[in-house]
Order: C-alpha cells, then sequence, then structure tokens
C-alpha cells in the first residue's frame, strides 16, 4: 500500500533587533502534597534538557563534515529539531517511536511521551516568557480532506504551543504562500521562501520555529569597524568587515583542547560563546556539555582587543540521511509507524528540512558565528589581541541552564 506523503519542515531564524521589556507575573500554589510531583516534574525535565545538549553536539557532528565538503559554513539550532521531532513522536508508535526517542537521546524506560511532552511545554513557556528576546514554536499545516487524530492536535497545541491550519494542498502554489506567509511572520522576514514546490499528494506540514534576538551587553562602536582580511584557508582569504572593542572580556583558554573561548554575553541570560582552536578536528570531536559547564564556571575577566567579523549568512539543510545514521530510519519507508497521527492511515514522512539565519552586527547577534583569531602574549606594553580572523566555532546558550539554542561553524563570513 502506498503511504501518504508527511511532509515535516523545521525553521530557523534569527534577528539582532532592540530588546523589548515585558514583566510576566506567575502564581505560586501552596500545597505540601504537590511536593513529590514536582521533584518528579524536575527530575524528568533535567533528563530531557540534559538529552537536547547532548543532541545538539550529535547533530553538529552530523552537519559539518556535510558543510565542510562544500566548502560552507555550518549553522544550525539544535533546539528546534529537537521540539519538530519530539512533536512527531507524538503520533509515532512502536519501533518508529523508540527510533525517534533513541535518536533524540531520550531513555525511554525513564522518559514516557507525557514526560517529553511536559519537558518540551515548560521549556517553550520559559523561553517565551523571557522578555521579547526569544519567541519558539510549532505549526501544522493539514489537508482539508485530511482529518488528524484529535488527541494529537490537542497534545501539540498544549505542549508545543502548535497552531493549526487547514489548506489545500491540490492547489499547491497557493498552498506555499500560505506556509511561507507564516513563516515570513514569525521570522520577521528573515526567512520567506520555505517551501516552492509542494506535492499535491502532501497531507500535513509540521513546522518548529525559533526567533532569537538579542543586544550585546557591551555594543561594539560601528566607527572602529574597518574593512579586514579573514584566512579561509592557506591558498584563500577573503575581505570582510571586522568590528573592534578594547576592554575586559571573560575569556577561558583551555590547553586541553588547545582552544581559546570568548565569552559575549547579551542583555539577557543567553551569551554567545565563540571557539577558536588551534586545530578545529580535536574541537568539534570532543566539544560537549563537560565543556561548556567549564568554561563558564571558570572563565576569567581581562583586557582585550577583541576582533570580530559582521555576518550574515544562511543555511539550508535536507535531514533525511542525516537522522537515519543517527537511528531515525523507519519513519521515511514502509515501515513506518505513524498511526498516532490517524489510525486509518498510512503514513511516512518525506522530508526533513532546517533552515537558519545568522546576523552579527555591533549592536547584537542573531545566532552563532563570528570569526578567527590572534592572541599576543600579555605584557606590560601590549593590551592582548583577540582576532576572529580564522575558521572558529560559536554557540549561543542560555546560561542558566547551558541549553543551547544555535550551534555552528564559520569558515567563511562571505558565504
Amino acid at each position: 500500500m502506498m503511504r501518504t506523503a508527511l511532509g515535516i519542515w523545521i525553521l530557523t531564524a534569527v534577528v539582532c533587533i532592540g530588546r523589548g521589556h515585558h514583566h510576566i507575573g506567575h502564581v505560586v500554589k501552596d500545597h505540601s502534597h504537590q511536593d513529590t510531583a514536582l521533584e518528579s516534574s524536575t527530575n524528568t525535565a533535567s533528563l530531557v534538557r540534559s538529552a537536547n545538549k547532548e543532541f545538539a553536539f550529535r547533530l553538529y557532528r552530523k552537519l559539518a563534515p556535510i558543510a565542510d565538503s562544500e566548502g560552507k559554513n555550518t549553522f544550525c539550532s539544535p533546539s528546534s529539531v529537537s521540539i519538530a521531532l519530539a512533536a512527531l513522536s507524538v503520533g509515532a508508535r512502536e519501533e518508529t517511536h523508540r527510533q525517534l526517542f533513541s535518536g533524540l537521546g531520550f531513555n525511554g524506560s525513564l522518559l514516557t511521551q507525557a514526560d517529553v511532552n511536559q519537558a518540551f511545554h515548560a521549556l517553550l513557556l520559559k523561553e517565551n516568557r523571557l522578555s521579547g528576546d526569544i519567541s519558539e514554536g510549532a505549526a501544522v499545516f493539514v489537508a482539508n480532506h485530511f482529518k488528524p487524530e484529535p488527541a494529537f492536535l490537542d497534545t501539540l497545541k498544549q505542549s508545543y504551543l502548535a497552531e493549526g491550519f487547514n489548506v489545500d494542498f491540490t492547489n499547491p502554489t497557493d498552498s506555499a504562500d500560505t506556509i511561507n506567509n507564516y513563516v515570513s511572520e514569525k521570522t520577521h522576514g528573515k526567512i520567506d521562501k520555505l517551501v516552492e514546490n509542494l506535492n499535491p499528494a502532501t497531507i500535513m506540514y509540521l513546522i518548529s520555529y525559533i526567533y532569537y534576538k538579542g543586544k550585546w551587553e557591551s555594543p561594539f562602536d560601528p566607527q572602529r569597524t574597518r574593512e579586514d582580511t579573514f584566512i579561509v584557508d592557506e591558498n584563500t582569504k577573503v575581505p570582510v568587515q571586522m568590528m573592534n572593542r578594547e576592554g575586559q572580556f571573560d575569556v577561558y583558554n583551555d590547553r586541553d583542547i588547545n582552544t581559546t573561548v570568548l565569552h559575549l554575553p547579551f542583555n539577557s541570560s543567553f551569551s554567545m560563546l565563540l571557539m577558536l582552536p588551534k586545530d578545529m578536528a580535536t574541537l568539534e570531536n570532543n566539544l560537549g556539555s563537560t565543556y561548556i559547564t567549564k568554561w563558564l564556571k571558570w572563565k576569567r575577566s581581562s583586557k582585550y582587543d577583541v576582533f570580530i567579523p559582521k555576518i550574515s549568512i544562511k543555511t539550508s539543510y535536507i535531514l533525511n540521511d542525516v537522522l537515519a545514521e543517527m537511528g531515525m530510519i523507519d519513519m521515511f519507508g514502509q515501515n513506518a509507524d505513524l498511526s498516532g497521527i490517524s489510525p486509518g492511515r498510512n503514513l511516512a514522512v518525506s522530508e526533513v528540512v532546517h533552515q537558519a539565519t545568522l546576523d552579527l552586527d555591533e549592536a547584537g547577534a542573531t545566532a552563532t558565528a563570528v570569526t578567527g583569531i590572534g592572541i599576543v602574549p600579555l605584557s606590560i606594553q601590549f593590551t592582548p589581541v583577540l582576532k576572529f580572523n580564522q575558521p572558529f566555532m560559536a554557540a549561543i546558550i542560555d546560561r542558566d541552564t547551558e541549553d543551547i539554542l544555535f550551534i555552528g561553524k564559520i569558515v567563511n563570513p562571505n558565504k
């Protein structure tokens, strides 16, 4: 029997604009009998959060070689991918569900689907309350003739903040316009062409989005931005607009992996970590949660003359092969069991697509990225120079939880 195509599209966008001021109150209930349930909820949330962090590094290690082979930058939002796949797992059953859980790093013996739903609900509520810095959620576009299981849609709405829309996929142009207009609105115009050619047989699109905007705690002066050179490799150099600021910076020199880490905080609980390694492969192969924790804990403030290139990049990935390599195989083929979406239909995922944008300037940033680095030993006469003028890694994280919103590698700011 032919399986109906189920499109899963994941998008990510970040822009550097002003920060709003919102105050959201909360109600604290004083019921002692809820203590045990609260402790259990905290434990399961911690398990999901830990899994999300490790998923971020595993996803990056799959995407980076693809970009490297094409001489491109790597940039993605593991957070957005996790949300989309966790939402999909709501409708998965049997082996398909087990593969999704395993691929996302969830321990099926310790976590139920309800636990995962609750953890993502809490995560999304927290992030969407952060003074307008971040907006994250999902949407489901359903064919007019298709009736998904109400429980599936209800869970996506309640746990993943998903909005639902009916569209006519037999009219590919109109349905693509509907999806693209929604995407453009949620990303403030940064991504306006997520889909172009839609299969008329498609019955549903599930979209996860994240929009981050942040200002540097200490901005760069545009008057100090100058044209400079970025060293792509020993044979290639490209011109860039290099920002510059001299002052106190938090830096950690990790001798274990020969990497200098610059910590740039935003006017919020988020920060950008810029990682300049002597050997990129060593950094990529070793990077994990323990290193993030170490860098944040042991960073030290000192005076530096810092140079960072202005960046505006866009990446796009089809994740089918990547996710299959991570163990999520069945959802793409004849063995797919997505009967939780519609018990009476044989469904399979057609594509998982991820798009991301990064803009970084003197005022702030839109995700992870920055450029090469040069370091001059500290002396009485000179201020050490930290110059991102060669390939480097970057990540945007929540300092409080160490959650990874974005992670990437800049090999050429002009691509």
